[in-house]
């Protein structure tokens, strides 16, 4: 079985494919997330890795639905991968901030109709705001708390998945793939920058992210994707703060994750940008430093230690993600926009079923 791209979601796939018994074989320029020269176009080097999912605005469909149970399996998964001695720094709990009236009508709003599900949500007033540590933007009229959201280091999941797929008996393959080819009526060939052949397979499963649309070009399956740049930081501030945020916060739709865990206790991460293209805006970046003008002098006090950027596949005038089967065999599991961390689970546990529940195409 063949997977070809090494994000966050062909990593998910990889990990739960060879947990689950099948012989699987990944294939990217870079198998390891963490090694040098990781390719800039994948979605997963934009990610901070926050995970909205009782918080996402619909309760209802397919979109709902891939969320929860993607939380759900994140919950089961972690632990699996601790026990096997893996770091995943994690924070739990999520602020959502409302800037105005308008704002703050429809998280009340939220939080009533999640409490209604049986979902700890909460509401709190700027009272509870302002005992918070360091101190929230001013113009903040009060915030939604989700304790069961949070954020996961992208990279640190990325590099347990593979530590333990391999541990399982994965196999990587560096390799850049250029096109893919039936090479009769139950197999597929992938094809590399010379035109030699890298692998056959029965199942070929892709999350190759934007390089999709064009490995699918050739065989006439036409795939809009629009490349949408985002640009992070990580900040390390002058004193280390006693942080009593209860997790990630989200202000004017950018999110502040702290990274107490790190040496020092004084990093934390600041992202993502949203610019359509290729190219990078210092503009929206300096907006990104300021987090959105939220006022703060600890914050504007910050050193920037690291910035980082990526791109992300959105689905053109299709919901995202896409999970498809186009052919006997051929897999897709692509687009997921802005929440590659959050849904890879729920993606692979897709790609498993639609491996085990079809007759093997041999």
């Amino acid at each position: 079985m063949l997977v070809v791209g090494a994000g966050i979601v062909g990593l998910c796939c990889a990990w739960l494919l060879q947990r689950s018994g099948h012989r699987v074989l990944l294939v990217d320029p870079s198998p390891d997330p963490c090694a040098a020269g990781t390719d800039q176009a994948r979605g997963s080097s934009a990610a901070l890795g926050v995970l909205m999912a009782r918080v996402f605005h619909r309760n209802r469909g397919r979109a709902w639905l891939l969320r929860q149970r993607s939380l759900e399996l994140w919950q089961h998964w972690l632990p699996l991968l601790e026990q096997q001695g893996l770091e995943l720094p994690r924070r739990r709990g999520l602020l959502w901030l409302a800037e105005d009236e308008e704002q703050l009508t429809r998280l009340q709003r939220l939080v009533v109709e999640r409490q209604a599900m049986g979902l700890p949500l909460e509401w709190w007033d700027r009272d509870r705001l302002d005992a918070l540590e360091p101190c929230l933007p001013a113009a903040a009229r009060g915030g939604l708390i989700s304790p069961e959201d949070g954020q996961l280091d992208p990279g640190a999941a990325m590099t347990a998945l593979l530590d333990d797929a391999r541990r399982a008996g994965l196999q990587c393959l560096m390799s850049r793939v250029t096109a893919i080819r039936r090479k009769d009526h139950h197999h597929w060939r992938l094809l590399g920058d010379r035109g030699e052949t890298l692998a056959d397979s029965p199942w070929l499963v892709l999350t190759a992210g934007l390089s999709c649309s064009t490995l699918l070009q050739d065989l006439g399956h036409r795939l809009p994707l629009s490349p949408v740049l985002g640009q992070a930081l990580e900040l390390r501030l002058t004193t280390p703060p006693a942080w009593t945020w209860p997790g990630v916060v989200v202000w004017r739709g950018q999110n502040l994750v702290p990274r107490p865990d790190r040496p020092g206790g004084r990093d934390l991460w600041l992202g993502a940008t949203l610019e359509p293209g290729e190219q990078a805006d210092a503009d929206q970046l300096a907006v990104l430093r300021r987090w959105s003008d939220a006022g703060l002098g600890w914050l504007e006090r910050a050193q920037v230690v690291r910035h980082w950027q990526g791109y992300r596949a959105r689905p053109v005038g299709r919901p995202a993600p896409l999970l498809e089967q186009l052919e006997p065999g051929l897999l897709l599991a692509g687009g997921h926009y802005r929440n590659g961390v959050l849904l890879a689970p729920a993606s692979a546990e897709w790609v498993r079923a639609r491996v085990e529940q079809e007759a093997s195409p041999r």
